[in-house]
């Protein structure tokens, strides 16, 4: 009978403080419960309105799935952080570990950090695009693709060229695109004896000839440079950017000939030799 009765007490006992507890932490359960599910909802209209922003703003697909779960993965972790403390979990420590993790992840993920940053600022300020004909890094070719971390180009070599965002995203960057025509810069030379409007116009009735070259700006053939025993013209057209090497090598080659038909003379290389 006696351990019967103190059993029954330590039932009593424990049943006693499981509903004290229950009542205890009752509220913070809801509370926690309700503050997730609000949370969660606010986080997803949020989502959403930033996603919404950015495709008015016309970026990049992948930025705005980028963007976008970065958004949500943040939100999260703050408010599950926010439900632990609410129900007297001590997140001290464990925010501690959160902080040390990340600076181990940043500090081992430095280079790829600043190309994901690099891809980011690519992606929102816009200085080129897919298709557009770029100098940048050293490397001149087509925009093939624009990734977060990285960058594709094709040259006129037709040789693929991956150049990380962030050196791209902070050094010089030459769109020959952005104004949908180039000037195709030519210098050829004529002896100095030679007429230059001669030499001028018949270097301009040349270049018109050819299909792709721009009426407005019209062209221009100007003395350049007169020494070394030459005088040098700089011939220069405008022409649509996908056409700017076949104007290029049709004008210097057919200038050339046209010159020879019509007896414009080019320089003679001289050398002077001194006897001592």
């Amino acid at each position: 009978m006696m351990l019967l009765q103190i059993s029954t007490d330590l039932v009593g006992k424990y049943t006693e403080k499981a509903i004290d507890m229950a009542i205890s932490y009752a509220p913070r359960i809801v509370g926690a419960i309700l503050l997730y599910l609000v949370g969660m909802f606010i986080i997803g209209q949020l989502v959403k309105f930033i996603s919404a922003l950015l495709s008015r703003k016309n970026y990049d697909a992948s930025l705005n799935t980028f963007l976008t779960s970065l958004v949500k993965v943040l939100l999260t972790i703050l408010l599950l952080l926010s439900i632990a403390s609410m129900v007297g979990i001590d997140i001290t420590s464990f925010a501690a570990l959160l902080a040390g993790v990340g600076l181990a992840i940043g500090a081992a993920l430095n280079g790829s950090l600043g190309n994901l940053a690099g891809g980011v600022m690519i992606m929102i300020f816009k200085p080129f695009k897919v298709g557009d004909f770029i100098e940048a890094q050293g490397v001149t070719g087509t925009v093939k693709d624009i990734g977060i971390f990285a960058t594709t180009i094709l040259t006129p070599e037709n040789k693929t060229v991956i150049i990380p965002n962030g050196p791209l995203s902070t050094g010089i960057i030459s769109n020959n695109t952005a104004h949908g025509n180039l000037r195709v810069d030519i210098t050829m030379a004529i002896a100095l004896d030679q007429d230059i409007d001669r030499a001028r116009n018949i270097a301009l009735e040349v270049i018109k000839k050819h299909p792709k070259v721009l009426a407005s700006p019209a062209p221009e053939v100007s003395v350049l440079k007169v020494a070394d025993g030459m005088c040098t013209l700089a011939i220069r057209p405008y022409c649509p950017q996908p056409d700017y090497w076949d104007v290029f090598f049709y004008v210097q080659e057919n200038v050339k000939i046209a010159w020879d038909k019509n007896g414009v003379a080019g320089p003679i290389p001289a050398r002077v030799i001194i006897q001592k």
